[in-house]
């Protein structure tokens, strides 16, 4: 039985990693699995089980992957497709359409809409909202990954909130052994100092100006070094920020890592800055290593995780002082990491795949494992 799912690429994002760990327990269960991109790109390509089928659209642009799509469903008529990430959640409905086949079709959404950056032109807001509200009840499934994100889904498409189904990013596998290797960068590594992590894209609404407004508060009372793993558009103005509070050596952005685990079981803090989120998968890594977490109470997704504050700290959004003085509580904190652990098994990959194969294969499939 064949299942596709449906990515722009395999960059080292929340989603991308999601559909990496979906489409490997798919196969492991005995499906035939099609992984169907705009371009075959992605740090995340490597981390693909062998017998795994890389479809490559060669589409320069979004829109350019349409009539693709339609070609690889009149071919593969796969039984069930998951598409993720708008525009290309919406174009999958208008492919099976224009294909003419009766695959399944189950969209899902990663972001808390209402907070994206792309609604920062209104002509794009009303087309995103548009296409929801029209082609979204045509799908056999609609996901959202967190519930705060599925009552934003519904009021921003304004979609039926009933008909959106809550499914958590497939993040935690088997609990894996301590690393003993002594990674880069190593100033931040090694030494009596207390290490904070942060692990997500260079982007506006990840914040990280105000994470290091806050570390520099943090640093006046704790010896203390922040790595930042991610790359991206804020780079630039990030590195003059730190030059500007003086925290050359005591913070250090070396780019993407594409296993980020070692360096979350390394880490006294993990924190999120973020002003916005759909279901920020660092966290739920940072509770799977027993890692400490203080996250922004943003828009979707950490108090959801963190329980209203029982398993990490939540402080308002941007609020630097609040910030600081919560790392600070923390790193000075006696945890329970077994706590950290068992409540990231709540995202395990395994329980996650179970909903989605619900959604997309209603009728059990005989070659599934037990």
């Amino acid at each position: 039985m064949l299942v596709a799912i449906f990515l722009p690429h395999l960059g080292g994002g929340g989603a991308e990693r999601a559909a990496v760990n979906l489409a490997n327990d798919f196969a492991r269960r005995g499906y035939t699995v099609d992984l169907v991109l705009l371009s075959v790109v992605g740090d995340l390509l490597i981390d693909l089980l062998p017998g795994i089928r890389i479809v490559n659209l060669k589409a320069n642009r979004l829109r350019g992957g349409l009539f693709p799509l339609v070609r690889y469903l009149r071919q593969a008529k796969p039984v069930g497709l998951l598409a993720s990430m708008w525009p290309l959640t919406a174009l999958a409905l208008i492919a099976r359409v224009l294909a003419g086949v009766s695959s399944r079709v189950v969209v899902a959404e990663h972001t808390t809409w209402s907070k994206s950056e792309l609604l920062s032109r209104w002509s794009v807001g009303w087309q995103v909202r548009t296409s929801m509200h029209h082609f979204f009840p045509k799908a056999d499934g609609i996901v959202a990954v967190s519930s705060g994100a599925a009552d934003d889904l519904a009021r921003f498409a304004r979609l039926d909130r009933r008909s959106i189904s809550v499914i958590y990013n497939p993040v935690v596998g088997p609990e894996r052994p301590v690393s003993d290797e002594v990674l880069q960068p190593a100033g931040w590594w090694n030494g009596p100092h207390k290490r904070v992590l942060a692990v997500g894209t260079l982007k506006a609404i990840k914040d990280y100006a105000t994470l290091l407004d806050a570390f520099a508060a943090l640093r006046q009372q704790v010896d203390a070094r922040l790595l930042i793993l991610g790359e991206g558009e804020c780079r630039a103005a990030l590195e003059l920020q730190v030059r500007r509070l003086g925290l050359e050596g005591s913070v250090f952005m070396p780019g993407f890592a594409k296993d980020t685990a070692p360096y979350y079981q390394r880490a006294d803090l993990h924190v999120l800055s973020s002003t916005g989120e759909g279901l920020p998968t660092v966290i739920i890594e940072a509770l799977a290593a027993g890692t400490p977490v203080v996250s922004t109470d943003c828009p979707s997704g950490p108090r959801e995780i963190l329980v209203g504050g029982q398993f990490g700290r939540l402080v308002p959004v941007g609020d630097a002082p609040a910030l600081a003085a919560a790392m600070a509580e923390s790193l000075a904190a006696t945890h329970d990491r077994a706590a950290l652990k068992a409540r990231a098994q709540d995202f395990s990959i395994d329980k996650a795949v179970d909903q989605y194969e619900a959604l997309l294969f209603p009728q059990p499939f005989a070659g599934t494992a037990a």
